[in-house]
């Protein structure tokens, strides 16, 4: 009997050891890009040049929707203000040779890789732009949901600071006009990239 009740707890223990492993793990390489494919909102945005993604800077934008062609492209749908109005952003991304990573032209040339997913809940991005020999770098979250979770956000904030970007620098855009009813209707206006 009690050899039967050691093994009955031998595999409680494993089922949750395994049950926890399994729950969307970290993806940091080998990205599966179909799995980005949807619905996105913009959580925390970071620049090492702060005035790229305060009120009125050419990197404040709002994440719609991700697309991944058959192509390996990336097509993004963003919301920006443009003075006081949302305007819909459509932009292609080329991929380039390596796994995860996309290059585009606006605001300069910049080259963009995924940093880590779990694909149901976040998406990591690290941006680097280069416009007329100046450079800078941008870091976003981006939710499947409108918040992330307080420890997320931190987690975020650990990376963009290895990264060399302050928590000065980073921006809790679930305080802000996303233009959440912008995305929600189709009234918005579109503008191209």
């Amino acid at each position: 009997m009690r050899l039967l009740l050691l093994l009955l707890l031998l595999c409680l223990g494993l089922t949750l050891v395994s049950a926890r492993k399994s729950k969307n793990p970290v993806v940091t390489s080998n990205f599966d890009l179909s799995r980005i494919t949807g619905n996105w909102y913009s959580i925390l945005l970071a620049s090492d040049q702060k005035d790229k993604i305060v009120e009125n800077g050419s990197m404040r934008v709002f994440v719609k929707t991700m697309d991944v062609w058959q192509n390996g492209t990336l097509y993004l749908v963003y919301h920006a203000k443009e003075n006081g109005v949302c305007v819909e952003i459509p932009m292609v991304c080329d991929k380039t040779e390596n796994n995860g990573e996309f290059s585009l032209d606006y605001d300069g040339y910049n080259l963009f890789h995924i940093v880590e997913t779990d694909y149901i809940n976040y998406l990591m991005f690290h941006l680097f732009n280069s416009n007329n020999g100046k450079t800078f770098q941008t870091m976003e979250l981006y939710g499947r949901k409108p918040n992330a979770s307080s420890k997320l956000k931190a987690r975020f904030v650990e990376i963009c600071g290895k990264n060399g970007i302050g928590a000065e620098n980073v921006l809790d855009l679930t305080l802000t006009d996303r233009c959440l009813q912008a995305r929600e209707s189709s009234s918005a206006l579109t503008s191209s990239a």
